[in-house]
């Protein structure tokens, strides 16, 4: 799963994207999605998340797609839990990684998770505890994200030392992974700059990446400013699916297409066979008549000579 990319990029579509719209799409077409993914050079897929299946029923099976995407030559597996039932389910489906996602806003964590953020963050870490005490699962990443990093629709604003405090809190648990999420679109370029660098100085080497919705059309330019700063882990989805149903506005992360394009025309190697991955979003927009999907490159087509 290691390679002499400059960039990685995370597809959260299979998650993030469907558990957005109204289209169920069966175990079958989600594997296939995920293994042309995959052999398009993407290096990790997001292929769903343990939650309820009477609140998400979109991710019902992915426990199956799990089993399904481990199959697959060079992909990492990761999933999305929202709790510590959900963290456990994870564990046992033998997902490489398992994302727990945690709300710096208190009125969209109450309105996720059902939760305060210092509730939140005592579940993650018995998450973490768990894994200790089961070393069956000592080979189980184990990353975070904070949500609404950026602002939230209900709470409006979130500063930035409300954010930095989470994250000291979540660095002295040493998780494998954080991401920092603009979950409803609110971040801009300046923006993003000031909170990656305290992010980065704060983190103390552990892996960073970023998620961001083009809600406002300023994904990209968030990229390349988090870019700017040393962020190299990068989540996207194709086709630009992608929402929160418990954030109301959050529409569009940043579309996987138009960011590989991006990444290679500034010479930075993604791995990524962008042909193949313009494939491989006909495919997806084909199983998903009527949704409405995202994207420059798959509208206008690269440049002559590109």
């Amino acid at each position: 799963m290691t390679s002499q990319r400059d960039v990685w990029v995370r597809e959260v579509g299979t998650r993030d994207g469907l558990q957005s719209i109204e289209t169920i799409l069966t175990t079958e077409a989600k594997l296939h999605w995920i293994e042309q993914e995959a052999l398009s050079g993407i290096p990790e897929v997001e292929v769903g998340s343990f939650v309820p299946p009477k609140l998400l029923p979109q991710m019902a099976d992915t426990a199956k797609v799990v089993e399904g995407a481990l199959l697959f030559k060079n992909l990492k597996v990761s999933v999305l839990v929202p709790n510590f039932r959900g963290a456990i389910d994870a564990m046992a489906s033998g997902a490489h990684q398992l994302n727990y996602v945690l709300s710096v806003s208190e009125a969209h964590s109450q309105s996720n998770v059902r939760k305060s953020v210092h509730e939140a963050i005592d579940d993650f870490e018995k998450i973490l505890k768990f894994r200790t005490e089961h070393p069956e699962y000592s080979d189980v990443k184990i990353g975070i994200g904070l949500a609404t990093a950026f602002g939230c629709t209900i709470a409006g604003e979130i500063n930035l030392p409300s954010v930095l405090g989470v994250l000291e809190r979540i660095v002295a648990l040493e998780p494998d992974e954080i991401a920092i999420a603009d979950t409803v679109g609110y971040g801009n370029p300046a923006q993003t700059k000031t909170i990656f660098t305290e992010v980065l100085s704060i983190a103390d080497g552990c892996p960073v990446a970023a998620h961001f919705h083009d809600t406002r059309g300023l994904g990209l330019a968030n990229v390349c400013a988090a870019l700017d700063v040393g962020v190299t882990h990068f989540d996207a989805s194709l086709g630009g699916l992608g929402g929160c149903p418990y954030a109301p506005g959050a529409s569009g992360n940043v579309v996987t297409d138009d960011l590989i394009f991006m990444l290679e025309a500034m010479g930075l190697n993604s791995g990524v066979n962008l042909d193949r991955l313009l494939e491989t979003r006909t495919y997806m927009e084909s199983c998903l008549k009527g949704e409405v999907t995202r994207g420059a490159i798959a509208m206008a087509g690269v440049p002559k000579g590109f």
